[in-house]
């Protein structure tokens, strides 16, 4: 049985997404950041870089990194249509979610929600945070403007949508005005039977 080690409201949300649209049976394991379990000895025998999602495989290998989670769901089962074929098309979706994980949430996000990481001055935390909103915002406006008007990034649902919604998520949650396109692209997530589920599941009201 797959093995999603996951932290509710993270990341860890968008690959939970990916594992529910493809319906398949998997545990998961909760991991506590703020407790420090990506820091204990027996998550580290699984992951040394202490970091979420882990996916660990049937044969018990891990694969970590939200990108290559992704990726390996997508060219696992590719009957769902995660990742088209296409060359050209593949790679700006995976090129879409390289921009969300890096930038937006880890230059972003990480500056709002950990900004000790980048001040060892709390009184520097606000400046922070302020930078990371500034991110954030950019980055959603560039994101945006390539969005369709109508649908999903790139036609048909798949991982590139699952990595933009959990950013979207969480500038909902932290009072963010999504651009309109982003918003609609939220609104639109938000209408998937998995994305209800995934987001009762771990504790949060849909819409």
């Amino acid at each position: 049985m797959l093995k999603l080690y996951m932290t509710p409201g993270s990341c860890s949300t968008g690959i939970h997404i990916l594992l529910e649209e493809l319906d398949l049976v998997f545990e998961a394991q909760i991991v506590n950041l703020l407790a420090g379990d990506q820091h204990k000895p027996e998550f580290l025998a699984i992951n040394p870089k202490a970091t979420i999602p882990v996916l660990v495989k049937d044969d018990g290998s891990a694969i970590t990194e939200f990108q290559a989670i992704a990726y390996w769901l997508a060219r696992t089962y590719p009957k769902a249509g995660l990742l088209t074929t296409d060359p050209d098309q593949a790679a700006q979706a995976i090129e879409l979610m390289d921009y969300v994980v890096v930038t937006i949430h880890g230059q972003g996000f990480q500056r709002l929600f950990v900004p000790e990481k980048f001040a060892t001055d709390s009184a520097q935390y606000d400046q922070v945070k302020r930078q990371g909103t500034a991110i954030v915002n950019q980055a959603l406006a560039l994101v945006a403007r390539a969005l369709p008007e109508q649908g999903y990034a790139f036609g048909g649902f798949g991982i590139a949508d699952a990595a933009l919604f959990y950013v979207e998520f969480w500038a909902d949650r932290s009072d963010i005005e999504l651009p309109v396109r982003c918003r609609q692209h939220y609104q639109l997530m938000l209408t998937r039977p998995a994305v209800r589920r995934v987001l009762m599941e771990e504790g949060y009201r849909p819409g």
